[in-house]
């Protein structure tokens, strides 16, 4: 008896090698059929005896391709009166069909391909394109689907004889391998505005580099700029021409070894490592390390990351007679603000000057891929930027789900203005993007927009709606204005807050109430505030603000961002002015002086002299912008508080990148914290991913260690306000962080440890969201927190605050894979702009809240976000 069976095989299942693996079980089994790729899933067809069609279905379940993810296998009987013949198994040419849709992200070059690099009887031999069906560039050469070689940048490149026959041939590695080359038929590499190609052109880059020049070096996703990470000489020569003082460079090492005897790497440190995405992981620098001051200054952490390309192999090693060091800088090559290079044009535009020479390609990227930075928390990955190697993964949103066979509403969500990433989904699918980088640049906002268009396309996705940012003068909101308005569809504001908690949500495919604690520097809040240090009750269908730390005056304009001691002055001023400064300063926005706190201006300036944040005449200058509100606006920014505490510490005055100072705070006090012989891995098993990343660097991760919370509570001593923690004011909880500052102010004027005071202050602040959370939660009856925003990047924060709120009885969801930084708040603004059409096509505009909180909830938190997002804008557009 013979018998036909249809397969569907859904989710990274193109440019992974499926189809010949399918050929070779049918070949295995002795069935007969077809596999054929349909863009959205792989159909396949089985047909012969029953046991023999059992055997072949187990074997597509049981063994897909090793880069592959299946995310399901749909097997249908096919009636013998409707079943084709088959005389024997074929793979047939792809077809396009609707339905979900899965690009592969970019793989790293495989074990195999690394061999035959290096192998000289091997007809790929130092060829720089070298890949095969488990590794090479997917999303970055991908013009359209179904992913076939003409339909990618290597369509340029005709396969010659020799490719032509293996890509054909079923029993080899490379059998229907679209970037399939050779020496003979691949790219060429070239120097840039310069002679040299081929061989050539590597072997005078490697000379560059080894003399300690800088070299642009053309990747997968975009160009890196390259020196010697073991010359302070070089690392600082590209410091100057770049203009990057302080921020950590990435490094690259030319093996595993290397990268062990660079940084102290845990098991699971090294899995991601070594991996077929190689991140960028974040690790401490071990003790014989190499690599140059520089790198990574006053930072106890190290980006590195293995080679992924073959060029990158072949800078580290060719048999040209030139000695490359085997740990090199491997920074974006980009200007401030700008995205990281592609073409050769934008390294002529944007890189002048910054490289002594350009080693480039002529394969097309088409899609640009930044390499991603992976931290690590309880023994898991937890992203910094998700970009190369996971990009466009989906993120499954189950409470989406569209009608049974359909894909559900298309959605656009254009994202932040820093760390800007944008998704693009369809029903329970939505696909983060890569990494673009910050908007204050046109280049950004043209690679944005550029982005946006063609995820649409490579998607079928057709927008029904766009999400957007509150704030009327982020230029991801121009960009999704004009999306929206091009596409004929509403455009949806989502606050900035709301959508880093609904992010985190998504991620753990979460649909039921929260309390969501959103801790970042800065987002547009509904009453013309700054928020940023946020406590929401929320689920899909809308939010309600129930608490957030203590209001203060952020004077100074951008340069408060920059220089943490302004913030400092502003934090001191309301805690001495007490109430009323408070609430000047406060959620509602008003522009009065606050009397109290202008009667304790010469205090605050004496105190701010004292502590060395400025000197008197400007320490005035900033006090009395703070007391008239000149050039200053009520904050609740979570970020600039650890600004503030960074200042009064004497640790960070002011950051010359992003988080600096933050940063500076949180490694003071983890310092503080292995001094007293803290485990700083408490909140992961056996010591892994911990808070401090020190597994194997000090011991730290020793179970012989004390309890972090421990140390940290000791730490705090002295420091809780004598007002308490916590106080209701307007009907929210407020967390006395004003307080709290100005308790570090007397005790580092005491003469007291800075490092036990940065200790003591993550400490007091996880506990004063412990006891807000636990209030609220006996309030509402939401058992559950979500941890979200680039405050809560701090794992040391992290894994205090999730243990004293699990101590509590509370459930916690934190970020992995999705960054709590804005990286990933367009996933957060595409799930509520989702649920938004979904509620409107329900005819309930409100949504159907079946939360415990009751219809009335949120009902007032949408008319209150469409009221405050009004009010703001109208306010800031001055009409």
């Amino acid at each position: 008896m013979r018998v036909t069976r249809r397969l569907r095989c859904y989710g990274i299942v193109q440019g992974v090698g499926m189809r010949p693996t399918v050929d070779r079980h049918a070949h295995a089994a002795g069935v007969a059929g077809s596999v054929c790729n349909k863009g959205p899933y792989v159909e396949i067809f089985a047909q012969g005896e029953p046991g023999r069609v059992d055997e072949f279905c187990r074997l597509v379940r049981e063994r897909p391709p090793r880069r592959a993810d299946v995310v399901k296998v749909e097997v249908t009987d096919v009636p013998a009166a409707e079943a084709p013949s088959f005389a024997g198994f074929s793979i047939k040419e792809s077809e396009r069909t609707e339905g979900a849709i899965f690009v592969s992200p970019d793989i790293a070059v495989c074990d195999d391909c690394k061999r035959e690099l290096f192998d000289p009887a091997d007809r790929r031999y130092l060829h720089p394109f070298i890949n095969c069906t488990c590794c090479g560039p997917r999303l970055t050469i991908l013009r359209s689907l179904p992913y076939d070689r003409e339909r990618t940048s290597m369509g340029a490149f005709p396969m010659c004889d020799d490719c032509a026959r293996e890509y054909s041939d079923p029993a080899s590695r490379r059998y229907d391998a679209q970037p399939i080359c050779c020496n003979e038929c691949g790219p060429e590499v070239y120097l840039l505005d310069r002679p040299e190609r081929g061989s050539a052109a590597i072997t005078e880059a490697r000379r560059c580099i080894a003399s300690g020049g800088i070299v642009a070096v053309k990747g997968i996703g975009g160009f890196h700029l390259c020196c010697d990470a073991t010359s302070e000489e070089a690392v600082l020569r590209l410091r100057r021409r770049k203009r990057r003082p302080a921020k950590p460079f990435a490094v690259m090492a030319a093996d595993e070894a290397v990268a062990a005897r660079e940084c102290a790497l845990d098991a699971a440190r090294l899995e991601v490592l070594c991996g077929h995405q190689k991140p960028i992981v974040l690790a401490r620098r071990a003790a014989g390390s190499t690599l140059a001051p520089s790198v990574a200054p006053d930072n106890p952490k190290v980006g590195l990351m293995l080679p992924y390309a073959p060029l990158q192999l072949l800078l580290f090693s060719y048999p040209d007679g030139v000695r490359v060091p085997d740990v090199l800088v491997m920074t974006s090559a980009n200007v401030s603000g700008a995205p990281i290079c592609r073409s050769d044009e934008d390294v002529r535009r944007d890189l002048a000057g910054l490289a002594d020479l350009v080693l480039s390609h002529d394969r097309q990227i088409l899609t640009r891929a930044d390499d991603s930075v992976c931290d690590f928390f309880a023994g898991e990955p937890y992203m910094v930027r998700r970009s190369r190697g996971y990009a466009p993964l989906p993120q499954v949103v189950s409470a989406l789900a569209g009608p049974a066979g359909g894909r559900g509403a298309g959605v656009v969500a254009v994202g932040g203005e820093l760390k800007n990433c944008f998704c693009v989904g369809a029903g329970d699918l939505l696909y983060p993007s890569a990494y673009v980088g910050d908007l204050s640049d046109l280049r950004g906002v043209r690679a944005l927009e550029e982005g946006v268009r063609r995820m649409e396309d490579l998607l079928e996705v057709e927008p029904e709606v766009v999400a957007v940012d509150l704030h009327p003068r982020y230029n991801s909101r121009a960009v999704g204005e004009r999306l929206a308005r091009e596409a004929g569809v509403p455009l949806v504001g989502v606050q900035h807050h709301y959508a880093h908690v609904v992010s985190c949500m998504a991620e753990n495919d979460h649909a039921d109430p929260v309390v969501g604690v959103s801790f970042d520097g800065t987002g547009f809040g509904t009453d013309g505030t700054v928020w940023g240090g946020e406590l929401l009750l929320c689920d899909y269908h809308g939010f309600v603000r129930a608490g957030h730390v203590d209001p203060f005056v952020q004077a100074g304009g951008d340069a408060a961002s920059r220089e943490g001691w302004r913030c400092a002055v502003g934090v001191l001023a309301a805690a001495a002015g007490g109430a009323g400064a408070e609430k000047d300063a406060g959620p509602q926005g008003t522009s009065a002086p606050a009397a109290r706190g202008a009667s304790a201006e010469p205090d605050v300036v004496a105190l701010a002299v004292g502590l060395g944040l400025a000197d008197e005449a400007h320490a005035r200058a900033q006090a009395a912008m703070v007391a008239r509100r000149m050039n200053a606006v009520g904050s609740t920014s979570a970020g600039r508080l650890f600004d503030a505490a960074s200042a009064i510490l004497g640790v960070r005055t002011s950051s010359t990148f992003e988080g600096e100072a933050s940063c500076a705070l949180q490694f003071a006090a983890e310092r503080h914290a292995e001094a007293a012989g803290a485990r700083l891995e408490a909140a992961g098993p056996e010591g892994a991913g911990s808070a401090a990343d020190a597994a194997g660097a000090t011991g730290a991760g020793s179970s012989a260690g004390r309890p972090l919370e421990e140390v940290a509570a000791e730490a705090a001593r002295g420091l809780a306000p004598a007002g308490g923690r916590l106080r209701e004011e307007g009907g929210q909880v407020v967390l006395a962080t004003n307080a709290l500052c100005s308790r570090l102010a007397e005790a580092r004027l005491a003469g007291e440890d800075p490092g036990r005071l940065a200790l003591g202050f993550h400490h007091e602040l996880a506990l004063m969201v412990a006891e807000a959370c636990r209030r609220l939660a006996d309030e509402t009856g939401i058992g559950t927190v979500a941890l979200s925003g680039g405050c809560f990047q701090n794992t040391l924060l992290l894994a205090l605050t999730k243990r004293l709120l699990e101590d509590r009885g509370l459930a916690v969801l934190v970020h992995g894979l999705i960054p709590p930084n804005d990286g990933g708040i367009a996933l957060g603004q595409a799930v509520v702009a989702a649920q938004r059409l979904r509620d409107e096509a329900a005819g309930d505009e409100v949504g159907r809240y079946r939360g415990p909180l009751g219809r009335s909830l949120a009902a007032a938190a949408v008319e209150a976000g469409k009221a405050g997002a009004a009010a703001v804008e109208a306010e800031v557009r001055g009409t």
